[in-house]
């Protein structure tokens, strides 16, 4: 940019300030930066040190969006702060542990002063003055409480905020709106209709007795302290999904993005045609680029955990609460709303947890496959010319179990791998930390299931006290199985001679001869619903854990006909099942006070890992 057009933004800048600060942008100037991408940068980063907003740059030097004029979009929040938020945290927590995350748990516990609107980089300080007018005018007449009345409906849970506190609420909002007008000509839209701190929002009808009980338990007359808080976020990304890294990756091509731990990624679930499984397309928060990751590397993030907070104002209206700073710095105060106090009363977590212990079915996805890491035709690579297995790589598992027609048969019933042997022991270790108990067992009859299940009882010591029914009703579906016929998998007694404590007692509800090859997908979810009909009927009524492992597939064929919920459409089915990691789980709890049962977060958190490559050292000498 040349140093006209610097001297021309720094001019608008300092006409359009609306208070005698110390520039941010002088600095910024000073090393080198442009004028519009140095203001840019300022508000991205909430405006707090020039050492921050420098600091984005050099991360965006390779953003192609650098220098394109797109405004942040901003909203004023009403927060709380204190034992109030405490308690409302506790509730975030446990609503998610036992009823799963849904819309409200995007975003903190919030009343919405202003929807978002956008404002100029050179003007966003005019906001921070509007604010404070705003502010200052509203303190002395700033309810001393803010009642707050729980209300509830089949897809809503939240708090309204009622009688004359409102309106002087609704009046401070209209007051910043205003001002912003005036000072940052900006348009912005005051909440003039009912406030409300929403709980949730877009949950299953069934969870809301549940999430009911828990917002009982919050006393809305807790001492509070209220802060209006400004955020922003970026304005392209509104309807992406946030992912969070995890683990440090380093690109191995030129299309991929670098992780680091913390990093936040933005993901267009309807641009993912590029990408191969078990990768995404996705653009960095941190450097502004686009690339492919490996999507296992992430976890979901929440809508906020992406917004910046800039200024907020304090109304001090508890007599027993430190008083608001004077009005330059209580407008300037940077950071979230006062972080909650690290103890909890023991009575407050036992309130929000006194939920009796329920049956359960956890369903799980059986541990790597030998041929998911080998390739279709890993079967020759073990074979010896007389037929006989051996062990050419350490993933392959030490031995076979003995088949009536021999090695051939598991070429399309294939054994884990040594990592999935690996995976299926750490997942029951984990479940046996948590402090379940596993009552019953059911596997499919596909050898990779049985195994599985075989190796999470062992960390248990049930392996020789609990058997294993054997439900070819929630084997995978065949028309996904390979070749015209269903494949040859192991009898009953030969997995009794494989030392499998299976169940030669237990009358599956779709016995093994009666799969069909290549099944329509309304014959395959019917099969599975009747399955976990005859699984849960056949189980006893008191409290314990139902154990069924099977395919990917089973995590939403044999949970939705527990939940009531009707089958997935085809096509979303096979791209749903596609991202079902090894070890993936599904936990649905019963609720017999309303004969329902209910999806609750799993009991044990999902194992992530990278990628081995083979390794051959003579290739590598000879090729250095």
């Amino acid at each position: 940019m040349a140093a006209g057009e610097t001297q021309l933004y720094a001019k608008v800048f300092n006409k359009v300030k609306c208070r005698s600060t110390p520039s941010l942008l002088d600095p910024l100037l000073g090393m080198g930066f442009p004028a519009h991408t140095a203001l840019k940068a300022l508000a991205a980063t909430g405006r707090k040190t020039a050492e921050e907003a420098s600091n984005w740059l050099h991360c965006h030097c390779n953003d192609p969006s650098l220098d394109d004029p797109i405004p942040q979009e901003y909203a004023l929040f009403l927060c709380p702060t204190g034992p109030l938020l405490d308690k409302l945290q506790d509730f975030w927590r446990e609503s998610r542990r036992q009823c799963a995350k849904n819309r409200a748990h995007e975003v903190f516990p919030h009343i919405t002063l202003c929807d978002f609107f956008t404002c100029e980089d050179q003007k966003v300080e005019c906001l921070y003055e509007a604010l404070k007018r705003a502010g200052d005018r509203t303190l002395g007449v700033f309810p001393s409480a803010v009642p707050l009345v729980l209300h509830s409906s089949i897809s809503y849970l939240g708090f309204f905020v009622d009688d004359s506190p409102a309106d002087i609420i609704r009046e401070f909002a209209v007051m910043f709106a205003t001002e912003a007008s005036i000072l940052a000509d900006c348009s912005v839209k005051p909440c003039t209709k009912q406030l409300h701190l929403t709980l949730a929002h877009k949950f299953y009808p069934h969870h809301q007795r549940t999430l009911e009980q828990l917002a009982r338990a919050i006393n809305p007359g807790h001492r509070c302290q209220w802060t209006a808080a400004l955020y922003s976020r970026d304005m392209r990304f509104v309807h992406y999904q946030t992912l969070r890294v995890l683990f440090q990756y380093k690109p191995q091509n030129v299309d991929e993005l670098t992780l680091s731990p913390g990093d936040y990624i933005f993901v267009d679930p309807t641009q993912q045609e590029e990408a191969s499984e078990g990768w995404v397309i996705g653009i960095s928060q941190r450097t502004g680029c686009r690339g492919f990751l490996p999507e296992n590397y992430t976890e979901r993030a929440s809508e906020c955990d992406t917004w910046v907070r800039h200024r907020t104002y304090t109304f001090s209206v508890a007599p027993d609460m430190s008083s608001r700073k004077d009005g330059e710095a209580g407008s300037r105060r940077n950071g979230e709303p006062n972080p909650p106090s690290s103890s909890r009363s023991l009575s407050s977590l036992q309130s929000l947890q006194a939920t009796i212990v329920r049956r359960s079915v956890l369903v799980v996805r059986h541990g790597e496959r030998v041929d998911q890491i080998f390739g279709k035709s890993w079967l020759q690579q073990c074979t010896t010319p007389d037929g006989k297995y051996y062990r050419p790589d350490l993933n392959f598992p030490r031995s076979l179990p003995k088949r009536s027609r021999g090695i051939k048969d598991f070429e399309n019933d294939p054994p884990l791998s040594s990592c999935g042997i690996f995976q299926s022991r750490m997942a029951g270790e984990a479940l046996l930390d948590s402090g379940i108990r596993i009552t019953s067992v059911f596997s499919s009859p596909a050898l990779r299931c049985v195994q599985t299940a075989k190796h999470i009882l062992g960390e248990f010591k049930l392996e020789k006290k609990v058997k294993i029914r054997v439900e070819p009703g929630i084997f995978e579906w065949t028309k996904w199985e390979a070749g015209k016929t269903t494949p040859t998998l192991m009898t009953l007694e030969e997995m009794k001679e494989a030392d499998f404590n299976i169940s030669l007692d237990y009358r599956p509800a779709f016995p093994l001869a009666s799969l069909l090859p290549a099944e329509g997908y309304d014959d395959y979810v019917h099969r599975c619903a009747v399955s976990m009909e005859q699984i849960v009927n056949t189980c006893p009524q008191d409290a314990g854990v139902i154990l069924v492992v099977g395919h990917g597939s089973a995590l939403d064929t044999c949970t939705r006909p527990l939940l009531g919920l009707p089958p997935r459409d085809c096509a979303d089915f096979a791209q749903l099942v596609r991202k079902i990691p090894s070890l993936g789980m599904c936990f649905c709890e019963e609720n017999k006070e309303e004969g329902k049962w209910e999806l609750v977060n799993p009991p044990v958190k999902t194992l992530t890992h990278g990628s081995n490559s083979a390794f051959n050292w003579r290739n590598w000498i000879q090729g250095n």
